[in-house]
């Protein structure tokens, strides 16, 4: 065993902390998507229930975007707290106890039907959001602690992928032919609870970071302990070293509050490189073209069940990427992944807009449409998809990072939030030119990356912050 190789162990802590977090995130991302119209018509007969009338077309649709995007508010409220929680339990342990959160969501979720209550399904879906908020700054952050240098890029990767695997799981059962009918839709938001409790059985199994150990508990014997346990050899020297000497490093500079955060110039920079990132990643146009990829498709010009299985099939195209880009960002770099998605999705967003607007035009448009919106899938997942959550753990030293994740989660959430929120009323006032927002946005956030984003393949947290200081 040697400190650069997976061990079944460190594999282990792997699983137990992506799969359990992550899938609550890309899971409940992607689960009303393909059953909207069966949830819209249970908000407008349980309102009609409640208040003696149906509701108009443009009400519903509000209450619509508040149901989808509370997660998005939650999400906020999460991301904002994994500062406080990672510092004072830990990652491992903050992923361990922000299970309960699931346990909540899952009562409030699965009852609001049989209690026919709107206000408890949006409640249920605020507290999801922020039980996903901390996982997802708990766990890149998990990830990259746990994981030697060489492999950090591949590790941290993984709770991207597991969130694309999840909103496949997500678009499947949630077919009018499995769960996504009047009858079985509440199990929809049932089924998340089997991989918490999951969680919560494996990662009893696992350490604690030894960084964190070190770092802000300054046991050394458990430190030491941990990363013995996930490199299974007691040949571990090397690489305690380095944990000592970046922990001697950070205790030598003064406490990282959020002020420091934007006055000091070494923090400064990679907290707006960071928070940037997060930004480009929703307003890259993704979720556009998730959350509204069925309506999309029935717009070019799909019909019948088609547009339901072409939004899967973008649902798979992106796991097989995103386990493509496992790999490829420890050969490519993270800078060149960044750049190749966000350029290449600046052209196909205007290639896209160009299909919409003739989609009635050429039979052939509506496929056109659907490779458009594939390549760009491939395109997000290879890059934009993965690195924005684990790049925020790289570029800071244990001293900033809870701060930074706290700072840089929330702004990922309010930009999605945005973007739901308005981007069927902007889409409904000018049709598919919407997505020339996407291409201007795009070309942006490509010459920002070139300009300031640095390279961190290979490199320790030291050496790339050197640069700032």
């Amino acid at each position: 065993m040697g400190k650069d190789k997976f061990t079944a162990r460190l594999v282990l802590a792997i699983i137990a902390a992506a799969l359990g977090s992550g899938f609550q995130h890309g899971y409940h991302t992607g689960v009303i998507n393909v059953p909207q119209s069966v949830l819209k018509d249970w908000l407008n007969s349980t309102y009609e229930e409640s208040y003696g009338s149906y509701l108009d077309e443009s009400f519903l649709n509000v209450l619509w975007g508040v149901t989808t995007s509370i997660m998005n508010v939650g999400g906020t409220i999460g991301g904002l707290l994994c500062g406080v929680v990672s510092t004072k339990f830990g990652p491992k342990n903050g992923l361990f106890l922000n299970n309960i959160l699931v346990a909540i969501a899952t009562i409030l979720m699965g009852m609001a039907k049989p209690i026919n209550s709107i206000e408890v399904m949006i409640v249920g879906r605020l507290v999801i959001g922020v039980n996903c908020g901390l996982n997802a700054g708990l766990c890149p952050m998990y990830l990259s602690e746990i994981s030697p240098v060489s492999l950090r890029g591949a590790v941290s990767s993984v709770y991207q992928l597991v969130i694309t695997i999840s909103i496949l799981v997500a678009q499947i059962v949630g077919l009018g032919c499995i769960l996504g009918n009047d009858v079985n839709w509440p199990y929809l938001f049932i089924l998340p609870i089997f991989f918490a409790i999951f969680q919560v059985i494996t990662l009893v199994l696992c350490p604690e970071s030894p960084r964190y150990l070190l770092g802000v508990k300054h046991d050394m014997h458990k430190a030491e302990k941990s990363l013995k346990h996930l490199r299974m050899t007691d040949d571990i020297g090397e690489e305690m070293a380095e944990i000592k000497h970046a922990d001697e490093a950070e205790k030598a500079l003064p406490k990282v509050t959020f002020k420091d955060m934007v006055k000091e110039r070494s923090l400064k920079i990679p907290l707006l490189i960071a928070m940037a990132l997060m930004v480009a990643q929703q307003f890259s146009g993704i979720n556009a073209v998730i959350f509204y990829s069925t309506d999309t498709f029935v717009k070019a010009g799909l019909e019948g069940n088609n547009p339901q299985y072409a939004t899967i099939g973008i649902g798979v195209v992106n796991v097989l990427m995103t386990v493509v880009s496992v790999f490829l960002v420890e050969i490519a770099g993270r800078k060149t992944l960044l750049m190749v998605g966000f350029g290449g999705m600046a052209i196909i967003t205007l290639l896209l807009s160009i299909a919409l607007k003739f989609a009635d035009k050429d039979q052939a448009i509506p496929w056109i449409c659907i490779i458009l919106v594939f390549v760009y899938i491939i395109l997000f997942a290879a890059g934009a998809g993965s690195i924005p959550w684990f790049l925020v753990t790289e570029i800071f030293n244990q001293a900033a990072r809870p701060n930074a994740v706290s700072l840089a989660v929330p702004t990922n959430w309010i930009a999605n939030f945005i973007v739901t929120l308005t981007f069927p009323s902007i889409e409904s006032a000018i049709g598919p030119f919407v997505f020339l927002i996407f291409v201007i946005l795009n070309v942006g956030f490509f010459i920002f990356i070139m300009r300031m984003v640095p390279e961190t393949k290979n490199k320790t947290v030291e050496e790339i912050t050197a640069q700032w200081k």
